[in-house]
């Protein structure tokens, strides 16, 4: 807005008067009455905020169309080392990760607002199983119920990420209930 012309001053006053709502520093949507924010909104204003977080667990399993009802807490995944503020219009779960594991099993989806990564659907389950704690316990039911009605081969394919993930045990012992 500010190499069209706008002012600082302007951009302030079209945030009170309504017509701009302020996402983070230099980050606005702009509001419209006929229009509504996508379903992923949150997922792409962490994009604008921190291009490098990755959406995680139970947030990630509700973009992959585990779970129908959204967590009331968003949840990313940052790099042990990032020290990205991440300061938001709603409430925001950080999951620190290594470097090593950080980067693997993500892709990016692009929208026409902007683009956000996420981690795959077994890497998400994994997640789940590994943060159980910090997920309300009927979205952590739901996620393993829906996920199990799955096909075998990509209840497979959950395996073999979890053995590389180290999480093996748990993750048959949550499927399974051994």
């Amino acid at each position: 807005m500010l190499a069209v012309g706008f002012t600082n001053r302007n951009i302030s006053e079209l945030v009170e008067l309504g017509v701009l709502e302020k996402i983070a520093h230099g980050r606005y949507w702009m509001v419209h009455t006929e229009t509504h924010k996508r379903k992923d909104y949150k997922a792409v204003e962490v994009g604008m905020v921190n291009p490098e977080a990755i959406i995680c667990t139970d947030s990630a399993c509700y973009y992959h169309g585990l779970i129908d009802v959204e967590p009331e807490i968003l949840s990313i995944a940052t790099k042990r080392t990032d020290r990205h503020k991440m300061e938001m219009n709603f409430r925001v779960k950080r999951h620190y990760f290594s470097e090593k594991t950080f980067d693997e099993d993500y892709s990016i989806r692009t929208t026409n607002q902007g683009n956000y990564k996420i981690y795959n659907v077994e890497r998400s389950v994994c997640d789940c199983i590994r943060f159980r704690d910090d997920i309300e316990k009927d979205i952590f039911e739901l996620v393993i119920y829906n996920y199990k009605k799955r096909e075998e081969k990509q209840l497979e394919r959950l395996k073999a990420y979890a053995r590389r993930m180290r999480v093996e045990k748990k993750v048959e012992d949550v499927l399974y209930g051994k």
